[in-house]
């Protein structure tokens, strides 16, 4: 799951359009898109969702990469999603910490389930870190740095 320079598109000298357009975007009436023809498609609210998305990072001058992905992945696509190893995946499985199906042979992860999974961790490592650091600031610990012996 690699992105290509082909699904890239880089933010444009001027942003002033764009700007216009995040601005539509966040309102909350509905939207549509008109062809030269004159015909008129209502924009659904995933459609506006993936829009507000891309069009705010444009605005902010962040190049876009749009790339599909289907809702149920093997596990070496669900590994490469995470960032970890097939192996590693398997046992996340496993271990309950993902849902998985398994119709045959191969075991299935459904997309929510896994970007469940990844919110849920990075929550997990947001409060750990603020709960160190705020045991760090309680102790003085950033003070006494220079208090630690010298290793081997």
């Amino acid at each position: 799951m690699t992105a290509t320079t082909e699904h890239t598109v880089f933010p444009a000298d001027t942003g002033r359009g764009l700007a216009a357009l995040l601005a539509a975007l966040k309102t909350a009436m509905p939207l549509a898109i008109e062809t030269a023809d004159g015909r008129s498609f209502p924009l659904t609210s995933e459609l506006r969702d993936v829009l507000l998305h891309a069009a705010h990072a444009l605005v902010a001058g962040q190049a876009v990469t749009l790339e599909p992905q289907r809702v149920v992945l093997s596990t070496q696509e669900a590994a490469d999603l995470l960032g970890v190893s097939r192996p590693t995946l398997v046992k996340l499985l496993e271990a309950g910490e993902i849902p998985y199906a398994q119709p045959g042979r191969h075991r299935r992860v459904q997309l929510t389930d896994l970007l469940d999974y990844q919110q849920r961790i990075r929550h997990e490592r947001r409060v750990t870190l603020d709960t160190m650091s705020a045991e760090a600031a309680t102790d003085d610990a950033y003070g006494r740095l220079g208090e630690f012996g010298e290793a081997r």
